[in-house]
């Protein structure tokens, strides 16, 4: 009942690395990662749902105290997040309180940083994948349900973290072509990850005068509509219910696969 109750649509969920469109059947897992449309107060309102029930006594771990893993703490930080960083440079710990010197390999180093105390996630930021890949396995050993992100420097590593426990990966390779793509083709389409796109289109002549539940979209072709646009209205997360008009645009978002079947399906 999350519609119900804060507005925001399931729109994706990445188990695993593996990316599906979920259906109301679709058990949501403690390292499931969700991609959620609404609005800005949507959002506010999906927060203070879930934090009802979050409540983490132990900080955030992030191996690797180069540029990305300083980056994350600073984020982490304006959130309000407890977090410990563990580097073995002597000259990159910032102090004494949340930085650890020291060996990620090391068990008794990221006892210290509170892995073992129900952690809610580690983010592995070296710049090396094969330290990376190690990580990866030395830390899902350790704890089998934690969430785990790393970043991949080369995109041919990026299938061997999933493979060896990563939840979520992140390539320069991939965020960089994605960023291209949206600056060359901005009115077209926007990425948001290698294979997933935000796309519009025109309410086809074979949707005018239906309801989107009446059509089902969802189930026919795996996209979802996530908003509606007009001249003078922009109604995000559309009731299943209203009935599309001539001249509206829709906005989608689904695979490659999704938008290709969206347009044989309703052209």
């Amino acid at each position: 009942g999350l519609r119900e109750k804060t507005g925001v649509i399931v729109v994706g969920i990445w188990q695993r690395g593996k990316f599906e469109i979920p259906r109301p059947q679709t058990i949501i897992h403690p390292n499931s990662i969700l991609l959620l449309a609404g609005s800005e107060e949507h959002f506010r309102r999906y927060d203070d749902f879930v934090s009802s029930s979050r409540s983490y006594a132990a900080p955030v771990v992030i191996l690797g105290g180069g540029r990305v893993g300083q980056a994350a703490a600073e984020t982490l930080e304006e959130l309000g997040i407890d977090y410990r960083v563990v580097e073995k440079d002597r000259n990159l710990i910032k102090d004494n309180n949340k930085y650890i010197l020291g060996d990620a390999s090391d068990l008794h180093i990221l006892e210290r940083a509170g892995i073992s105390a129900e952690s809610p996630s580690v983010l592995i930021t070296t710049r090396d994948d094969d330290i990376n890949i190690y990580l990866t396995i030395y830390c899902r050993e350790l704890r089998p349900n934690i969430q785990i992100n790393s970043r991949a420097n080369l995109e041919r590593n990026i299938s061997k973290l999933y493979s060896v426990g990563a939840d979520m990966v992140m390539s320069y390779a991939s965020m960089g072509a994605s960023k291209i793509l949206n600056i060359l083709i901005p009115d077209a389409s926007l990425m948001l990850v290698e294979g997933l796109n935000v796309f519009k289109a025109h309410v086809p002549a074979s949707l005018i005068g239906k309801a989107l539940a009446e059509k089902q979209i969802r189930r026919k072709t795996g996209c979802n509509v996530i908003a509606i646009c007009s001249r003078d209205s922009f109604n995000i997360n559309p009731d299943p219910t209203v009935k599309l008009k001539k001249n509206e645009e829709l906005i989608l978002i689904g695979t490659a696969k999704a938008e290709k079947e969206f347009k044989n399906v309703f052209s």
